[in-house]
């Protein structure tokens, strides 16, 4: 996305403006090109984006909202960088809200979710093959989306999804980590195959396992994490 500054005439501030800035911004922190703990500085973004500083502070003050930002004494703002017990207690969370969601859609599960999860699921296996992890990334959250739907609760699909966008970046940096994409693709596979079962119980088992990060997972997670911020 691309915003072009009128050196004769500022335009007015809006919030589709701020909106559009947060979901650029946004989107830097998921691919890595803002890095946690990096420092956002708002004359950098406004001269990047060609806009006052105005809606950049209010697409950074709503990114805070949201656990993407966090404000720090003598710092400023700055992309979140929870530490390890945080980001293992999110992931915990995040894997309980994947369990909840796929034994609803296991449940609920209708012809068109069946048909969004197997488009979903040929489209995560042609980026594996193609050892693609941005294409993989991207396809994943449509996997991820296209479970919440299935399960039918609008409520609880939302938060989850807000919790994926807080963990986009960390998300992310797991495809890094050596043959987790494969293994990823299977554990997709596992989940669909328990939802088209009609089985809820592992529906929920497979989901929960597919994110949960703990052990070895956690390790490698972090070291990738450390050896990114020191790139």
């Amino acid at each position: 996305m691309k915003f072009r500054h009128n050196p004769r005439k500022m335009p007015a501030m809006s919030d589709s403006q701020s909106n559009r800035l947060r979901a650029q911004i946004e989107e830097d922190i998921a691919t890595g090109l803002l890095r946690p703990g990096e420092r956002l500085d708002e004359v950098s973004l406004a001269e990047r984006f060609g806009v006052s500083r105005t809606p950049i502070r209010e697409a950074l003050q709503q990114l805070a909202i949201s656990g993407l930002v966090e404000h720090r004494r003598h710092k400023g703002a700055i992309v979140s960088a929870p530490e390890p017990r945080q980001l293992l207690e999110m992931f915990e969370l995040m894997a309980e809200f994947e369990a909840i969601c796929a034994r609803l859609a296991a449940r609920r599960l209708l012809a068109s979710d069946e048909t969004e999860l197997k488009q979903a699921m040929a489209a995560c296996r042609a980026a594996a093959q193609a050892g693609d992890t941005d294409a993989y990334y991207y396809e994943n959250e449509r996997f991820h989306r296209a479970i919440y739907r299935a399960g039918g609760n609008g409520f609880i699909g939302e938060q989850a999804m807000a919790l994926h966008r807080r963990l986009a970046p960390f998300r992310r940096l797991q495809l890094r980590v050596r043959n987790r994409m494969g293994v990823s693709l299977a554990e997709h596979e596992g989940i669909v195959e328990a939802l088209l079962l009609g089985d809820s119980a592992l529906a929920a088992e497979r989901a929960y396992a597919h994110v949960v990060v703990q052990g070895e997972r956690f390790a490698d997670l972090i070291a990738t994490l450390s050896r990114a911020a020191a790139e």
